[in-house]
């Protein structure tokens, strides 16, 4: 997105505890996160965690959260990216081959 001229933002649930974000800024349980270069510093995405230092009404504030509560990442100027929804587990009897990921990507 970046690449692009475009801005990357990150939808969390935030009603975890493990999410540590502004309160203040939490709506309906979520959070919407700007991500570009210009809004964070020190970002970092490993396989179970993001973290990075940012700016809310010109308070500083280290956010880090679990990727398992990443919604969604789109590019603000145009809305288009990735959702991820969290889908209940099948039924233990159905084969292994029909099964769908715990995450689906919807366009």
């Amino acid at each position: 997105m970046v690449d692009s001229g475009l801005t990357p933002h990150l939808l969390i649930d935030a009603a975890s505890e493990a999410v540590v974000v502004p309160r203040e800024h939490v709506a309906n349980g979520r959070i919407v996160l700007n991500v570009s270069p210009t809004a964070v510093r020190g970002l970092t995405i490993a396989n179970d965690t993001l973290s990075f230092d940012g700016r809310f009404a010109g308070r500083a504030f280290r956010v880090s959260a679990p990727t398992s509560s990443v919604l969604a990442i789109y590019a603000k100027e145009t809305g288009e990216g990735m959702m991820f929804q969290e889908e209940a587990p099948e039924p233990a009897e159905a084969p292994k081959a029909n099964r769908t990921p715990a995450l689906k990507l919807v366009t």
